[in-house]
């Protein structure tokens, strides 16, 4: 069996990151089940929070962020992260990543949420493209295995805990075992549970069924974030229009034209995503449309196509010019916050595993991420992964739960109902979207926990890459659906009908 130091699964900046930093101290395998460009990251428009500006702090970065998480941020995490932060940008700028400047300083932008301009930004809206290509560079120059074309099927597990993965050829469909001394999970979120979602093909939510299989513990799984405005047009894929579209100034306006944010939250636009998210929704609903109008016309139009070039350029490919012409826009699925838990180090509960970025849960996104805090988490626990497997002697210590943290497993008590239609990633999509989406009860959430339940039952053999993703993605649908079920309160990115007001018996984290 070959054998590695540090075995990472993932090539977006959570896996490149974290492959940069652990190829100075051994043996480095990165394997990634597409080509080693397929990701999340690069799809990243806003950009990355860091509290550089003159009149930004850390403190107030932090504080920002606890108030987004809507009480269930962990303090210690975020004060890691706003603290850090500012190294790990001048560590981009090391490896090259060309953030835009204005008389030669690092531009910064606002976004929803955030109480001053804190958010670079690289060739104004592909951020997250720049910073992709910048680290799959290096990583192709440097003493790194890459693995394209590999699907990790399963975590090899010992007595003292992980040993390495299982992973297949997706062109051969053949199995191959590596043995690794530290195995790090950077596989990104599951966006492709929803039938609307500006998520890639790639967001099948692998890391955390891995980790689940693996009898590792997940934690905030009924915590998914709906971008409020992706484009909305007939026969066109979802695309984001980013959250910097607002910052600059854009409005909400319904499709009678009338602007409707200020009726709903005081902070109108700028609101957290989850309530703009629902504000649209609402407004949908009461004008019975399908979308809503992102107005950016009042703006210079020359500022709007030189601070967002790939939406001008997307939009205007597809008939609409932006500085004309609203854009249609409705909410799409967009970042999971909760995923496998972690400590401040990236251990999970399960010693030799680690995991970071969209598919870990570290504490510091809590109920609601703060925009442009994503990017900026994977770099922060990336780097402290690799400083803990250098710097601790003996077995990692296992994430501590809270006092009134829940501990539960998956239900097996429904009912056998004969006639179940097969499992296909487009049944499951539309189940998650229409029972588990923005808008969430008991009755809808029962349906869908049942209904996978029973896909689980009906699904074959994994054999290749599309049965291997639909597992996982119906594995992550159970852990998100029951975790709703049970939180009976309405809290940041989780919404319920039937319990429509948060709850202080409910401060505290659910756990499979």
């Amino acid at each position: 069996m070959p054998t590695y130091d540090y075995i990472i699964i993932g090539s977006g900046i959570a896996g490149l990151y974290t492959a940069l930093l652990a190829q100075e101290h051994g043996r480095v395998l990165l394997l990634t089940k597409g080509s080693i460009d397929e990701c999340n990251t690069k799809y990243a428009q806003g950009g990355i929070a860091a509290a550089i500006g003159h009149d930004d702090s850390p403190g107030l970065h932090y504080e920002d962020t606890i108030a987004a998480g809507a009480g269930l941020c962990d303090p210690a995490a975020v004060r890691i992260l706003t603290e850090e932060a500012p190294d790990r940008i001048t560590d981009l700028i090391r490896f090259g990543v060309p953030f835009d400047t204005i008389h030669g300083e690092v531009a910064l932008t606002r976004e929803a949420a955030h109480s001053v301009p804190r958010i670079l930004h690289a060739g104004g809206d592909a951020t997250g493209e720049h910073i992709e290509l910048t680290l799959s560079s290096l990583a192709r120059l440097r003493n790194i295995t890459i693995l394209e074309y590999s699907l990790a099927t399963r975590i090899l597990l010992g007595p003292e805990g992980a040993l390495g993965i299982e992973a297949m050829d997706t062109r051969t469909h053949g199995l191959h075992q590596f043995e690794g001394r530290y195995t790090i999970l950077a596989t990104g979120g599951a966006g492709r549970l929803f039938r609307l979602t500006t998520n890639p093909d790639v967001a099948t939510g692998d890391g955390v069924a891995l980790a689940y299989r693996a009898d590792a513990a997940t934690e905030d799984m009924e915590f998914f974030q709906f971008h409020p405005t992706a484009l909305s047009l007939p026969g066109v894929p979802v695309f984001l229009i980013s959250e910097a579209v607002r910052g600059e100034g854009g409005l909400l306006r319904d499709v009678h034209g009338t602007r409707f944010m200020p009726d709903y939250h005081p902070l109108a636009e700028l609101a957290p995503r989850d309530i703009v998210a629902r504000s649209i929704v609402s407004r949908m609903q009461a004008t019975e449309a399908d979308h809503v109008l992102l107005d950016v016309t009042h703006l210079p139009g020359q500022v709007v196509s030189a601070r967002f070039p790939r939406i001008y350029s997307f939009c205007r490919e597809h008939g609409i010019d932006i500085t004309q012409e609203p854009i249609p826009v409705a909410p799409a699925a967009h970042y999971m916050m909760g995923g496998v838990k972690t400590n401040v180090w990236g251990e999970t509960t399960v010693p030799g595993l680690y995991a970071c970025g969209e598919c870990a849960c570290t504490g510091v996104h809590g109920a609601n991420r703060l925009a442009s805090n994503s990017l900026m988490e994977v770099l922060v626990f990336g780097k402290r992964i690799i400083q803990r497997t250098q710097e601790r002697a003996g077995a990692p210590a296992a994430p501590a739960l809270g006092p009134g943290d829940l501990r539960h497993t998956l239900r097996s008590d429904f009912p056998q109902e004969a006639g179940t239609e097969q499992p296909t990633l487009a049944r499951l999509q539309d189940l998650l979207w229409n029972n588990v989406g923005i808008i969430r009860s008991r009755d809808t959430l029962e349906v869908a926990a049942a209904t996978l339940y029973r896909y689980q039952q009906l699904l074959t053999q994994a054999a290749d890459r599309p049965t291997w993703e639909l597992r996982n993605l119906v594995q992550v649908a159970r852990l998100m659906t029951e975790a709703a079920l049970i939180r009976e309160e309405s809290r940041g990115a989780h919404f319920r009908t039937d319990f429509p007001e948060p709850s202080p018996r409910w401060l505290r984290h659910i756990l499979f």
